[in-house]
């Protein structure tokens, strides 16, 4: 027996304000092509991508953004989908359709490559196409109790908004931003702020850049 078919809508996405860590809650409508099937519920897992060939590119975008696929004269070779993350969602029983909080987790770390690709966005959208899994619990026409797979062709766009990204890490982060250092070189700008009795992080990089911009003799 065919596992009842599920369709999958992305509604609206919104920023945690309260949650550990920063996360966008999409409103994901979970419909059954059957409106009478009773759904037990659904372990649903998702993939989420970055379609960054579905917008274009302001030229202050484009000079951001060559730390990830080069100069633009290149990107007709380089500009390519990304993956963005993994999601999980447990849905209710329902019948006809629901709707269900997705919820996911970002991050502010910018040795990860959607980081940098949210962070060098001005404006306007992120085309985003979701690729959904998982198990689909029902009942059958004799009231027993049955799973199947959600198929592997189901799938939603969406087009995120760049702002919201912005507003959620502006909340979580205000003024503020993460790297990831190795440990040696760690090590090395702390003995450098100690030597120099530099007073906060902040200022032992100005120094350093401010160094690295004069000219040389």
């Amino acid at each position: 027996m065919n596992s009842p078919p599920l369709d999958f809508v992305v509604e609206g996405v919104e920023p945690l304000t309260h949650a550990a860590a920063p996360t966008l809650a999409f409103r994901l409508r979970v419909a059954c092509a059957n409106a009478s099937q009773e759904i037990q519920n659904v372990i649903l897992q998702c993939q989420i991508q970055i379609e960054c060939t579905r917008r274009r590119y302001s030229s202050g975008e484009q000079e951001r953004l060559v730390d990830l696929f080069g100069a633009p004269s290149r990107w007709g070779d380089t500009l390519r989908g990304m993956l963005w993350t993994h999601a999980s969602a447990i849905v209710p029983p329902f019948t006809g359709a629901a709707e269900v909080q997705l919820n996911v987790p970002c991050t502010f770390d910018f040795n990860v490559a959607a980081t940098k690709y949210f962070h060098g966005l001005e404006e306007g959208e992120v085309p985003l196409i979701l690729l959904f899994s998982g198990t689909v619990f029902y009942r059958d026409a004799e009231d027993t109790l049955q799973t199947g797979r959600i198929s592997w062709e189901k799938e939603a766009r969406y087009r995120l908004p760049v702002e919201a990204w912005k507003q959620m890490m502006d909340h979580y982060y205000p003024n503020s931003a993460w790297i990831c250092l190795r440990r040696d070189v760690f090590d090395q700008l702390c003995q450098y702020k100690m030597q120099h009795a530099v007073p906060t992080w902040e200022q032992a990089f100005e120094q350093l850049l401010d160094r690295a911009s004069e000219p040389a003799l």
